[in-house]
C-alpha cells in the first residue's frame, strides 16, 4: 500500500472539533482557528506553574473566592493565549469569549489591561460556583500526564482549588501542591497547600477534573461531549483505586509518585523544602512588620492581605507535621536529626539567629499577623502565640460549621475534624508547656 502524502497525515492527526466561524470585533476576545488540544493543555500547565503565586489576584487586583480561583486562572490564560474560553453560569447560561454584552467597553492587547475582558471576567465569576463545576469538567484519570498544574479539584458543593505544581522528587508531603482561596470573594493571597480532600462524589464527579474544550459546532459554540476527551477516566470512583491505600489522598499521592524513598534521604529532601520556605519567609516578615507595627494593617484589609502569612505557615506547618513523621515512623537516629537541623541558622532580623531545631519544635505557634513583633512571629513568645491560634482554630470551626454544615455535611465534618484535631495538639502544647490562663495576652491588632 503506497504511503499517505505528508498534507493527509497532517489532516489526520488534527482534530476536527468544529467548524470554520465568522467572529465579530465585539466579542470578548478573538480566537480565529485556535482550540484546545493535549499540546495546549501542556502549555497551559507550564504558564501556570511558571505564574501563580500567592500574590497574583492581589497584584491584579482581582477579587476571589475558592470557586474562582480554577475558573479565574483558566479565562486569563485563554485569553493570553487566543483559545476559547467558557463557563456555565448559575441560571443556566453559557457564556464565553464569544459573549458581546461588554462591547461597548474598551480593550487591550495586554489581558490585565483589558477593561472589556475584565470586566466579562469578574462577570463570569460572580456567576460561578462549585455547583457549575461540574457542568463545566470532566472527571480524569489519576496519572502525571493527566493532573497537571492548572487541574481543578473541587469538593461537592463546598471547595475548590487548582494544582499549583507536580513535585516529584519526594522533598514534599505530597506530590501534588495546590493553590486555593477562601470565602467570601476578595482580593486575597491563594494559599499554597498539600493536595487534602475527602474521597470524591461521582455522583457530581467531583475530585480531580480537567475543563471541557468549548468547539463551535452546528452554528454555534458548545462543549465537546466529556467522554470524548484525552484524558476523560471515571477511575477515581472505583473501590479498586484505593485498595491497600488509606484514603483518597494517600491513593493520589501513590500513583502520581510511586517511587518508595530511602527514609534519611526522604528527611533531607523534606528538611531542605522546609529550609526555604523558612529562609523565603524571612524577607516577608521584616517588610510586614515595618510596615504594620504601627497598627495600619488591620486584620482582613488590604495590607493585611499583603503582608500577612497565614497561608505560608499552613505550608510550613504541613511541613513540619511532614518531617516529624518521617523520623518516627522510621526510627532515625534523633540526635544525628538534632545534629542536622541545629547547624542550619534562620537569621530572623540583623543580630539575631534562630536555628532550625528551635522551629522544629516551635512551628505550631508562628503567628502570621505582619504587626506583631518579629519574636512573635518566628515563635519566641510560646504560651502567646498557642493562645493566639486556639482562638483562630475556634472561630475557624465556627465559620465551617455556620458555612458549611446544612449545604454539606460531610465536607463539613472533615474540614471540621482537621481544625479540631490543631486544637486538640495546641491544648495539649498549652498544657504541657506551663502556659497560665495569666499569660501574657495576645498584643491588640
Amino acid at each position: 500500500m503506497k504511503a499517505l502524502p505528508l498534507f493527509l497525515l497532517l489532516l489526520i492527526a488534527i482534530p476536527a472539533f468544529g467548524e470554520a466561524i465568522k467572529e465579530s470585533l465585539q466579542q470578548i476576545w478573538k480566537v480565529g482557528d485556535r482550540r484546545w488540544s493535549v499540546e495546549e493543555e501542556n502549555h497551559f500547565a507550564g504558564w501556570v506553574e511558571e505564574n501563580i503565586a500567592e500574590d497574583f489576584f492581589i497584584r491584579h487586583k482581582i477579587p476571589v473566592d475558592c470557586a474562582d480561583v480554577p475558573y479565574a486562572v483558566r479565562w486569563i490564560y485563554a485569553r493570553i493565549a487566543g483559545l476559547p474560553a467558557s463557563a456555565t453560569t448559575k441560571n443556566g447560561i453559557f457564556i464565553g469569549h464569544w459573549s458581546t454584552q461588554w462591547r461597548h467597553l474598551p480593550t487591550h492587547s495586554e489581558w490585565h489591561k483589558d477593561i472589556r475582558f475584565r470586566k466579562a471576567l469578574l462577570h463570569m465569576l460572580s456567576e460561578t460556583t462549585t455547583r457549575t463545576l461540574p457542568l463545566d469538567t470532566y472527571p480524569i484519570r489519576i496519572e502525571t500526564d493527566s493532573v497537571t498544574p492548572g487541574t481543578p479539584f473541587f469538593v461537592t458543593e463546598s471547595h475548590s482549588g487548582v494544582i499549583g505544581r507536580v513535585i516529584l522528587d519526594g522533598s514534599s508531603a505530597h506530590p501534588l501542591q495546590t493553590w486555593e482561596a477562601t470565602s467570601p470573594a476578595k482580593v486575597q493571597k491563594v494559599s499554597g497547600r498539600d493536595f487534602l480532600t475527602p474521597r470524591p462524589e461521582s455522583t457530581v464527579y467531583s475530585g480531580l477534573v480537567k475543563f471541557r474544550w468549548p468547539i463551535f459546532k452546528d452554528g454555534r459554540w458548545q462543549y465537546l461531549p466529556a467522554a470524548e476527551h484525552s484524558f476523560y477516566s471515571l477511575e477515581q470512583y472505583s473501590s479498586d483505586f484505593y485498595e491497600g491505600r488509606a484514603d483518597f489522598v494517600e491513593a493520589v499521592a501513590r500513583r502520581i509518585d510511586p517511587t518508595d524513598y530511602d527514609p534519611w534521604e526522604k528527611m533531607e529532601k523534606v528538611l531542605n523544602t522546609t529550609t526555604r520556605y523558612l529562609m523565603d519567609r524571612i524577607p516577608v516578615v521584616i517588610i510586614g512588620y515595618q510596615r504594620c507595627h504601627r497598627g495600619g494593617c488591620r486584620e482582613g484589609s488590604d495590607l493585611w492581605e499583603i503582608h500577612s502569612t497565614p497561608g505560608r505557615d499552613g505550608q510550613i506547618v504541613l511541613l513540619m507535621d511532614h518531617l516529624g513523621r518521617i523520623i518516627e515512623s522510621n526510627h532515625l537516629d534523633g540526635e544525628r536529626v538534632k545534629e542536622k537541623m541545629e547547624a542550619i541558622s534562620i537569621p530572623i532580623q540583623k543580630g539575631q539567629s534562630i536555628t532550625f531545631h528551635h522551629l522544629f519544635q516551635n512551628y505550631l505557634w508562628l503567628s502570621p499577623h505582619p504587626g506583631d513583633s518579629i519574636e512573635a512571629r518566628w515563635g519566641l513568645r510560646k504560651c502567646e502565640m498557642i493562645f493566639s491560634q486556639m482562638e483562630t482554630t475556634k472561630k475557624a470551626i465556627a465559620f465551617i460549621e455556620r458555612t458549611y454544615r446544612k449545604r454539606d455535611p460531610k465536607y463539613a465534618d472533615f474540614a471540621a475534624n482537621q481544625q479540631q484535631e490543631i486544637l486538640r495538639k495546641l491544648t495539649e502544647e498549652w498544657t504541657s508547656s506551663g502556659c497560665k490562663e495569666s499569660s501574657p495576652p495576645p498584643q491588640k491588632r
